[in-house]
């Protein structure tokens, strides 16, 4: 690949995030779809099913997809909050946690809390701003302490899986938030069943499917903290922060033999570990009874996930870098820098078109069909950032989050 004559600037560097976040997005969305579009791998009667074709585009997104994706967004949390750290404290002339970046947070938090409540009770973005803000308690240790907490952090759902096995009591807190779904399911909407289910989000009015999004946040609590999510993102937000507050991310978007070598040890360690990772999750059930099985699948999870996703980092980085990729890159610049806005439009674009307050199509994509809607989706979503971004500064939702941060109304039209 042919290498710049001159450093990496700011610029560039920001345009990179941009990109990777953009590229990020992709990934998120794909896997996310099996649950907005309510694919049902035991009915595939109606719409596009392709048996044979759908069970190994399944299991390639867990060997490529699964997992990778938002360790890469996390990664990518850490890094920019450090620049905005570095920014604050610069402007202000001190060193600390300006009030702007506890604001930032907090609108994060409840931004993501509306998504999760109303729109659809996938949503992530509020545990990445409650993570924020535990990892601001970390923001004055040394970079190379900080990768040693943030390793740690990434292993800690092995030990913690091992646990449970062990004293299953520790498993209330999820059980916890998962009763509290189930009461609330019953005695908000009367429904208990997978039919239940299925036929109010066909024929639910958007009143039911509010309160069953709200019902829905705490099992989703009660999953993430099953998962221990909490250390998983935590983890890669540490990394992503020490590697943005040393300023080592500049020396490495210089240096490509870095990039290739990273890239190496992350494809020869990560794509092996996936590719056990997804013959385990072809038996969820495994994982969810804390067998010796799902302890397996914990620890290839730790292993594989995290260097596959650095791999693609550093790939994109060496493509980014190449006179001819760079301009294949830069293309997903307008969809990171409107990542916000992207992220929800996927779930109100879904829940219009697969939902009964919608056209009604819920399971009606198979892995392969919905992996050919989520490129053409994308597709759509680089056109109208690029467009949207020559007239605007920020897209509506980052102008909205920017707004409320700085308290003050901020200008919109370039």
């Amino acid at each position: 690949m042919t290498d710049r004559p001159v450093p990496v600037n700011l610029g560039e560097r920001e345009q990179f995030m941009d990109a990777l976040r953009g590229f990020a997005i992709l990934g998120i969305f794909i896997v996310n779809l099996s649950g907005l579009c309510v694919y049902n791998p035991g009915d595939t009667s109606v719409g596009w099913h392709f048996p044979e074709l759908d069970k190994k585009m399944l299991f390639l997104h867990h060997v490529f997809l699964e997992g990778k994706f938002y360790s890469i967004f996390s990664l990518l949390f850490g890094w920019g909050l450090a620049l905005q750290i570095k920014r604050t404290n610069t402007a202000s002339g001190g060193f600390g946690i300006h009030p702007v970046i506890i604001r930032r947070l907090l609108f994060m938090f409840l931004i993501g809390l509306i998504h999760l409540v109303v729109i659809w009770n996938g949503d992530i973005i509020t545990l990445y701003a409650l993570v924020g803000f535990v990892l601001l308690l970390f923001v004055r240790i040394q970079p190379r302490k900080l990768l040693l907490i943030g390793v740690c952090s990434l292993i800690m759902p092995i030990v913690i899986y091992g646990l449970r096995m062990q004293y299953p009591t520790l498993n209330k807190p999820s059980e916890f938030f998962h009763s509290v779904c189930q009461t609330l399911d019953d005695k908000l909407l009367g429904i208990s069943t997978p039919e239940d289910f299925a036929n109010l989000l066909r024929r639910g009015s958007l009143r039911e499917l509010i309160i069953y999004n709200f019902d829905g946040a705490f099992y989703r609590f009660g999953d993430l903290i099953f998962q221990s999510r909490f250390f998983k993102v935590l983890g890669m937000f540490l990394l992503g922060y020490a590697l943005g507050v040393s300023g080592y991310f500049k020396v490495l978007l210089t240096k490509p033999w870095s990039l290739w070598v990273i890239a190496a040890i992350g494809l020869i360690v990560g794509l092996p570990a996936n590719y056990v990772l997804a013959r385990y999750m072809e038996t969820p059930s495994n994982y969810v009874k804390l067998t010796t099985e799902g302890l397996c699948q914990t620890i290839i999870y730790a292993v594989g996930v995290v260097p596959l996703a650095l791999a693609y980092v550093s790939l994109l980085a060496l493509l980014f870098r190449n006179r001819f990729g760079n301009q294949i890159i830069l293309l997903l610049t307008p969809v990171g820098k409107m990542a916000l806005t992207n992220y929800i439009f996927h779930s109100l674009f879904c829940i219009v078109i697969f939902y009964g307050i919608g056209f009604g199509m819920m399971g009606t994509l198979g892995p392969a069909a919905w992996t050919v809607f989520a490129l053409v989706v994308f597709a759509f979503q680089v056109i109208y950032s690029t467009l949207w971004l020559r007239y605007f500064q920020f897209g509506p939702l980052e102008w909205v989050w920017r707004s409320l941060t700085y308290r003050k109304v901020q200008p919109m039209i370039r």
